[in-house]
């Protein structure tokens, strides 16, 4: 792929394509690490001189109107305390654009545009017409083929990689292509269902792979164990068992808990009750692994020579049941290999664990995050190469 570096951008105008689908409260960003992450690149372009355009999605609107619940403009709000320079919201923008060099305007929500998720190519080609030169550098977004991620790239005068998409990639081949050993990833999440074929592609690379969340008391029921009335999935119980079987075979492993934190309900108030995971009662759901778990799963962290993390092993948003995430986060900054995790609850916990300045690097992407790591080709990269 051809990088910002490699283009002259100088007076030019320019058009970003980023990711600042943030989460927002009450009109305020309550996370901006999507925000902080693209900084660089528009600075970048800033410094250059360039007439800077930065174009987003946010959240899942209605396609074809506008929607106050959607709009960037806390976002334009945050983007101008950061980069220190004001940066106006432009709400119709697909005709044309008014920007000065060295000047930053925000685009509003490209999924209020008809045609954004089908990827019209009319719609297209208007975006790539706004600007000299496209920069794409929302590798968050580069597994779907839509209007303002593959489409602009096609229809682009001259298309090239922002330094975060350049470094999202080599992150992720760094830790895929050539590990260092022993490699554990760590996969959480509610279903096996939503991260199956990664957790396939996973157990043919790694020596360990822990499974968190409902995804483990899936694994829990396949090995024989009553979750009682935790979150698992029955249809792929035998997908489970097969899981553990093919890691057997190549000689890597799925450890699974010892032992549990329950609950007789789903509530941040909820009372977590110690169980080893043959005790679970049927009136109680697991939401966290146990300290015994959570110290024989941080052991193997540390000891890796790489690490890839996506998801957390339970329901660390309610207090009394962070413990074993937070367990997991901090092995991960203490682990002295490599270091690549992903995914925005994966963020939010390195957020709340106040540890990512000692992960090596954080993708702020989930699904084209999962999607590279099981070897599928992204539109996006595709078109940029």
């Amino acid at each position: 792929m051809k990088t910002i570096d490699q283009v002259d951008i100088q007076g030019k105008r320019v058009l970003i394509r980023a990711d600042l689908n943030v989460p927002i409260r009450n009109g305020q960003v309550t996370s901006a690490a999507r925000i902080e992450a693209a900084l660089p690149t528009i600075k970048q372009a800033v410094d250059a001189g360039a007439a800077v355009m930065v174009m987003s999605h946010l959240g899942r609107p209605e396609e074809g109107s506008f929607d106050e619940e959607f709009t960037l403009a806390p976002v334009a709000e945050k983007l101008t305390e950061m980069l220190g320079q004001p940066v106006e919201l432009k709400r119709d923008w697909i005709d044309g654009v008014d920007v000065d060099p060295g000047q930053v305007v925000l685009l509003e929500n490209v999924r209020f545009l008809k045609g954004e998720k089908a990827n019209d190519d009319t719609l297209a080609q208007k975006m790539a017409d706004l600007a000299d030169v496209l920069v794409f550098d929302a590798f968050a977004t580069a597994h779907r083929a839509q209007a303002s991620t593959e489409g602009v790239i096609r229809h682009s005068k001259v298309a090239c990689a922002g330094p975060l998409l350049a470094r999202e990639v080599e992150s992720l081949e760094k830790a895929l292509a050539k590990p260092e050993r022993p490699m554990v990833a760590i996969v959480g999440g509610a279903k096996v269902s939503s991260k199956l074929t990664v957790l396939k592609a996973l157990i043919e690379k790694v020596d360990q792979l822990i499974v968190g969340g409902g995804i483990a008391n899936t694994f829990l029921v396949a090995a024989g164990y009553d979750v009682g009335g935790s979150l698992y999935e029955k249809d792929l119980v035998d997908t489970a068992k097969d899981l553990i079987k093919r890691a057997e075979e190549k000689g890597a492993a799925i450890p699974l808990p010892t032992d549990v934190l329950t609950a007789e309900r789903f509530h941040e108030d909820a009372h977590a009750t110690l169980r080893s995971v043959g005790r679970v009662r049927k009136d109680e759901m697991i939401l966290d692994i146990g300290p015994e778990s959570a110290g024989k799963l941080a052991a193997i962290v540390r000891q890796a020579g790489t690490v890839i993390w996506n998801g957390p092993v339970g329901v660390f948003e309610f207090e009394a049941f962070h413990s074993g995430t937070q367990a997991i986060a901090h092995a991960v900054a203490a682990c002295k290999g490599f270091t690549l995790a992903g995914g925005g609850d994966t963020i939010a916990a390195i957020e709340k664990f106040h540890v990512a300045d000692r992960i090596d690097y954080i993708s702020t992407a989930g699904g084209a995050f999962l999607e590279y790591v099981e070897g599928k080709s992204l539109p996006a990269l595709q078109a940029l190469s």
